[in-house]
């Protein structure tokens, strides 16, 4: 095959794989409504024609999630948030395979493997809306290709360690849990990354010295980690056993960890990599990958290219990370209560991503069959995702409507009985009220900005609300619903939750799909 060729398939692979991004107009992600609202607060700060400025300001202090804030905000500038935002999920779409062919050419291996992980970008973590962790997915494979080269490419060790140290810094602003993962993967490639000076180096000194320049490169974001860490779990935990987003102990302590037995991650393990449509469509491109990385195992077992002086340890480095991450898959919980929720679930992605790519090296005339066959599965997951998005964006367009009766600067509650879609698998409605919110400048009764990792942070007290945004029946009318005069209802009649009120308190303003929106008179 021709390089020319080569590229044609993998770049209309990366085409094909952010195609489902851009057929819709609004995209099945739980948590997306609170991070572009948090974004529009961020760029709008200042702005008298919205609550922003009564009702927040900056944090100044470091936090894990700043990345994916503050470039979407500078984006934002030239592009409208929501064009800006898909453009930015873009980026991690394509930089996901391209990031894994990056690290897959510094271990001296065939690239289209690459083209693998594409249907992994996707999935429970991107369902749930933790676009923060997954955009340091592709950070996290640019961290292992730099730390691999500033070991093994004599001649430009200091420019590849210079890569590393920004690279590392850049995915602890995204997500701590990417920066975990780094804490195994890069002693591991450590200890079996050969450099050339070995052959005749003699004692630790010897052999320490061509790895001084990775090392270093590790250095400015262990620094930055360690003062966050200082920062972060320094501070005095908020116990409240019970609660919900609150510590339920001690942070380590056994009644804050919430654990899933290893029969439920195992039981969970291929549902969380394609659990997105209802009917189960999304996973079709699973099935499509793991068929061509066996075949590409098959073949490279078949018929290996020759590997050279390059060991059996030297050969095992990406298998090796694979089974890291799978590892913290099963070994880590589920929740820290009050820090981290989604733990252990969010690995399976990484995990899957690494080991479709381990095929042996096969001769170069068997890799372009299986080069083609790796293009097609964008294919799959271009039509099946596609059309499953697009199905999501009808469903959604009540928002479109909801909207529309939302008068300006609202202080919206969010009475959400039913957050559930017919399309996708994920409580997408839940966060209705930041929809409408930021639609019109106003407040929803909860955001992002209560918690810790937020670049933003309320003024003073945070609004009045019910406990968990996930039970609305916990309102409080007298002390938390009178401080709202906009209320976006789903899932039960308005007569259901107001009663006699609304017809003298209240009164339903608009109604589109199966919500309503109710004001105070």
């Amino acid at each position: 095959m021709t390089n020319s060729n080569a590229r044609f398939i993998h770049v209309t692979a990366l085409v094909l794989g952010a195609l489902p991004l851009w057929v819709s107009r609004h995209l099945p992600m739980v948590d997306l409504p609170q991070h572009l609202y948090l974004i529009s607060v961020l760029h709008r700060l200042d702005d008298p024609s919205t609550l922003y400025p009564q009702l927040f300001e900056a944090r100044h202090a470091l936090t894990p999630y700043l990345g994916y804030y503050y470039l979407v905000s500078a984006l934002n500038w030239l592009l409208p948030l929501d064009l800006a935002n898909r453009v930015f999920l873009t980026a991690y779409v394509v930089g996901l395979p391209l990031s894994l062919g990056f690290l897959l050419r510094s271990l001296g291996r065939p690239t289209w493997p690459s083209l693998l992980a594409l249907p992994f970008a996707y999935g429970d973590s991107f369902g749930w809306g933790f676009i923060n962790y997954c955009a340091a997915l592709p950070l996290t494979f640019l961290c292992c290709g730099f730390f691999v080269r500033a070991l093994e490419d004599v001649d430009r060790r200091r420019l590849w360690a210079a890569w590393l140290a920004g690279c590392l810094v850049a995915v602890l602003l995204f997500h701590v849990q990417a920066f975990g993962f780094l804490a195994f993967g890069l002693p591991w490639l450590l200890f079996t990354t050969a450099v050339p000076e070995d052959a005749t180096a003699r004692g630790l000194v010897a052999r320490l010295k061509p790895r001084a320049a990775a090392l270093l490169g590790v250095v400015p974001g262990v620094a930055l980690f360690l003062g966050w860490v200082v920062l972060r779990f320094g501070e005095p935990p908020d116990i409240q056993p019970g609660a919900p987003w609150k510590a339920w102990g001690p942070t380590f302590s056994p009644q804050n960890l919430g654990w899933k037995s290893f029969a439920q991650n195992r039981a969970e393990l291929f549902d969380v990599l394609a659990n997105t449509l209802r009917d189960g469509s999304d996973r079709w491109a699973m099935y499509a990958v793991g068929a061509v990385a066996l075949a590409g195992w098959v073949a490279g077992l078949v018929r290996p290219e020759g590997t050279g002086s390059r060991g059996w340890v030297t050969r095992s480095r990406l298998l090796g990370l694979g089974g890291l991450a799978l590892a913290l898959y099963f070994l880590l919980p589920f929740d820290i209560r009050g820090y981290v929720y989604y733990l252990n679930t969010r690995y399976a992605h990484l995990a899957a991503a690494l080991l479709v790519a381990t095929a042996p090296v096969t001769v170069a005339s068997w890799r372009v069959p299986l080069r083609w066959a790796a293009g097609a599965c964008a294919l799959v997951l271009a039509v099946t995702l596609g059309r499953g998005f697009r199905a999501f964006s009808r469903e959604a367009a009540e928002w479109e409507g909801l909207v529309s009766a939302t008068a300006s600067k609202p202080r919206v509650m969010g009475l959400i009985y039913d957050p559930g879609s017919r399309v996708v698998r994920f409580p997408v409605f839940i966060h209705s009220a930041a929809v409408l919110a930021r639609e019109r400048g106003g407040v929803p009764n909860f955001t992002f900005a209560s918690t810790p990792h937020s670049p933003l942070k309320y003024r003073g007290e945070v609004p009045p609300t019910f406990p968990s945004e996930w039970r609305p029946q916990d309102v409080d009318w007298e002390r938390q619903g009178a401080w709202y005069d906009t209320f976006v209802v789903r899932g039960a009649h308005p007569s259901q939750v107001f009663g006699a009120r609304l017809q003298s308190e209240f009164a339903i303003v608009g109604q589109s799909g199966r919500g309503w929106l109710v004001r105070r008179r």
